[in-house]
């Protein structure tokens, strides 16, 4: 009797649960995160609001004293010389929040100090005197241009190894076409303005200047610090927003939370920023989520520990069926999922399926071993991939020829058994080679091999990995010969050719019978580089696009030019003696890589 799985997950109430306890959940958790979401930014708003009040009544003292004090002070500077201007001096000194208090007259571009009254014994501790504050304008760069053109400014001054205070400048005197002429500069402690920020609270404010500059903090290190909050995305939009008040939910850049954010700026250009964290506001709603969840969990465990049981029907055929695809990813297609499960549900009929299925694998498996056979793994793939068609495409290959010498004579006075097996024993030698270094032998051809680098598939190491091929085929003619030796068998002598350049790689043939190969005059031109190392005595020869692409990495030497059939003009040739491992060339020699030259077809040495 079939019974369908639909059937058994209807018992499962555990969904039922989930659905229900998880709706419940949802919907009061949000329920309070809007809630608390929206005090929060009133009352970070009022918050920042009343800050910003507070800073402003204390930033207009402080203003209205500069202006007093400085009126006193451009007074002194101008009566006769030797007048005590003692209302100045008794107000300056009695007054604890003046450091210094500095009268600028502006003439065109020029400024000029006309007075300056410093606290000697505030800079006296930090081992500084009243030509402290001349530095202390340039490293300020204290915007004197907006204060001549009527702006209140207010920039931090605080340094290391000096006090922390903030500088005032407000315009002071105006001449008699309404246009300002003397500037007061007022440095006053940090305190005033730093004190309304260390209240205890859940929210962090600060207080910044028209550039995003620290004035003062929660944290009265940054303030002293003067760090600069512009470059928070928060502070940024609070500063290019044109209304004196904004607020949004932000992310912090530093600590990844998530936080409510409330600006307002007061009248003299400075702004007091609010924020609060979401954890910390929201811990309310969080903790009805966690209540709700472990009521939830509760019900749900009783509920798994029922289910589980009955849900051991459908896991044990499918945790079978999991471990067969693992054995079928591994190549093992004799697998027989049906034999194993033996349920008459939705999961015999995958089994059924899952038997029909590797049917089909085992089949392509094939067809792309006999591929890989007769193409190399790489083509087979690329074939596989796509549609099959006749055509190709333009690619930049290296193509190997190899030929054995002597091969016709050799032929002629062995049986075809003995040539077969000569052949196929020294192909598998060679191939086995070509393969290693990511090379696809395209062909063969009687006792030549055809193969290239660069297709289907390349690299920019498509001619190192070639000629790195080519020497470890003369190593292993070397100890193939002396098998063959010590088998009273007469050794072989090969040649071998490469050349680089463009060829087209693709199918020919028809829709009937297909090849895939690479042609073109790069392969021909390879052919004849072959055939040259008879007429040169060397088993390896390469032209000069393979060592220009391979460079200092393999040690050669010219073997001379030759005109070979197909080309117009003579082709240089190479040898190749060495190849360069950890800074060093290592030498490939072998009793085969040198023989006495001899005539060639298709072949004409130039002379040197």
């Amino acid at each position: 009797m079939r019974i369908p799985i639909s059937t058994k997950l209807i018992t499962v109430t555990i969904l039922i649960l989930v659905a229900a306890t998880g709706t419940i959940t949802w919907i009061s958790s949000n329920y309070f995160e809007k809630k608390a979401a929206e005090q929060v930014d009133i009352a970070n708003l009022e918050s920042a609001a009343a800050k910003a009040k507070e800073v402003d009544n204390i930033i207009a003292s402080l203003v209205d004293k500069t202006r007093t004090s400085g009126s006193m002070l451009i007074k002194g500077a101008n009566a006769a010389p030797g007048t005590v201007n003692e209302d100045f001096d008794f107000s300056f000194a009695h007054d604890k929040n003046f450091v210094a208090l500095e009268i600028l007259k502006l003439d065109g571009s020029a400024v000029e100090t006309v007075a300056r009254k410093v606290k000697e014994d505030v800079l006296k501790p930090f081992n500084l005197n009243g030509t402290y504050f001349i530095n202390l304008r340039a490293w300020q760069k204290f915007p004197l241009r907006s204060v001549a053109e009527g702006s209140i400014e207010i920039k931090n001054a605080s340094y290391p190894k000096a006090p922390a205070m903030i500088t005032i400048g407000i315009p002071l005197v105006k001449d008699a076409t309404g246009k300002i002429t003397h500037i007061a500069l007022a440095d006053v402690v940090l305190s005033p303005i730093q004190k309304p920020f260390t209240d205890p609270s859940e929210r962090t404010q600060y207080l910044i200047d028209r550039n995003g500059e620290l004035l003062a903090h929660k944290d009265e290190q940054k303030a002293m610090a003067r760090f600069n909050m512009s470059q928070y995305p928060f502070v940024e939009k609070a500063m290019e927003t044109k209304s004196p008040q904004y607020q949004t939910k932000f992310v912090d850049p530093d600590s990844g939370e998530n936080y409510f954010g409330a600006s307002v700026k007061t009248s003299y250009g400075v702004a007091v920023i609010s924020q609060t964290s979401e954890a910390t506001i929201l811990e309310v709603s969080n903790e009805v989520k966690r209540r709700s969840v472990f009521v939830a969990g509760s019900a749900i465990s009783l509920a798994i520990f029922f289910i589980f049981l009955f849900s051991m029907t459908l896991t044990s055929p499918i945790e079978k069926l999991a471990e067969m695809i693992n054995l079928v990813s591994k190549g093992n297609f004799e697998v027989k999922a049906r034999a194993q499960v033996r349920s008459h549900d939705e999961v015999g009929d995958l089994a059924e399926a899952f038997d029909h299925m590797t049917e089909g694998l085992k089949e392509r498996d094939k067809v792309k071993s006999l591929f890989s056979k007769f193409h190399g793994s790489s083509v087979a793939e690329d074939l596989i991939s796509k549609d099959i068609g006749v055509g190709g495409q333009s690619k930049d290959v290296v193509v190997f020829f190899s030929d054995i010498r002597g091969f016709t004579a050799f032929s002629e006075k062995r049986s075809p058994e003995e040539v077969v097996e000569m052949l196929n024993e020294y192909f598998g030698v060679m191939v086995k080679i070509i393969n290693s270094h990511g090379g696809v032998v395209d062909k063969f051809i009687g006792d030549a091999i055809m193969a290239v680098w660069g297709a289907p598939r390349s690299s920019n190491q498509d001619a190192q990995k070639a000629l790195r091929a080519c020497l470890e085929m003369r190593k292993a003619l070397e100890s193939l010969n002396e098998k063959r030796i010590a088998r009273g068998q007469p050794a072989i002598n090969i040649g071998m050719g490469l050349h680089a350049g463009t060829a087209i790689s693709g199918t020919i043939g028809s829709d009937e019978r297909m090849e895939y190969t690479v042609i073109g005059n790069t392969v021909n031109t390879a052919s004849r580089i072959e055939a040259s190392t008879k007429a040169f005595g060397a088993d390896l020869l390469v032209t000069d696009t393979v060592i220009e692409k391979v460079g200092e990495d393999f040690k050669v030497e010219l073997a001379g030019a030759a005109e070979v059939k197909g080309r117009s003009e003579a082709i240089k040739m190479y040898k190749v003696r060495a190849y360069r491992e950890n800074g060093q060339y290592i030498e490939v020699r072998t009793p085969y890589s040198d023989y006495e030259a001899e005539s060639a077809d298709k072949v004409k040495v130039k002379a040197a």
